[in-house]
């Protein structure tokens, strides 16, 4: 349910096709076919729908999770389906952050849950899939938590917005083609472009700066 207070957060900050969608539509009226929107829903989640991504023993419960269902471009300029499980105080920043990229026309490759890829990001990033609540370790640093156990990071395009561990080592492989962001290619992230503009507008970081790179990675707190 989409409280009063968030309603007005989102008539401030969210795009016109995101709140046709989230806070529902005018009256129906004859006229050409609507264009493509955003069109996100916004759900509960269990432990059984998380699937391997959560266990026991992390930060936080399902409860505190949500899952959004929403559109987006895809490399072949056709809209998809997509899912993203976020923290619940995440949900209304990744609704304005991916409506912009929606607008943008911004191609994200794929977007499933981590369910899908039982939990493993070295599957999820190797399959170039956007995602963001999974509890696990920091992958190539097993000694820290993921920020991404928190619900409060996502990734994206992530072989062409590779991650550099602190040993130096490309995740996904095929991603180091990728490490000279001079190149322009489809689905990079670069300072100043849709992304990296509305992550700065809602508060959430860049991982693109950090000494050992992560062009895939924004979070709410900078980790």
């Amino acid at each position: 349910m989409i409280t009063l207070r968030a309603r007005a957060f989102l008539a401030l900050t969210t795009p016109a096709a995101v709140l046709l969608t989230v806070l529902g539509p005018a009256p129906a009226t004859a006229g050409p076919q609507r264009a493509p929107a955003l069109d996100a829903r916004v759900s509960a989640v269990s432990a059984r729908d998380l699937g391997r991504s959560w266990h026991p023993g992390c930060p936080v419960p399902p409860a505190d999770l949500r899952l959004i269902r929403m559109n987006h471009w895809g490399f072949d300029g056709r809209v998809h389906a997509g899912e993203l499980v976020v923290r619940k105080q995440a949900v209304r920043p990744m609704l304005y952050v991916f409506g912009r990229a929606f607008d943008a026309r911004f191609p994200v490759r794929r977007m499933r849950t981590m369910a899908a890829y039982g939990g493993s990001d070295v599957a999820a990033m190797k399959a170039d899939n956007t995602s963001a609540f999974n509890c696990r370790a920091v992958t190539g640093d097993p000694s820290r938590l993921s920020q991404h156990s928190y619900g409060d990071a996502v990734d994206i395009n992530t072989l062409e917005n590779p991650y550099v561990d602190r040993n130096g080592r490309v995740y996904p492989a095929a991603g180091a083609a990728f490490l000279d962001r001079r190149r322009t290619a489809k689905g990079m992230i670069k300072d100043g472009d849709v992304i990296t503009t509305a992550m700065r507008k809602v508060g959430w970081q860049w991982g693109g700066h950090w000494r050992a790179p992560d062009y895939q990675h924004f979070s709410a707190n900078g980790r």
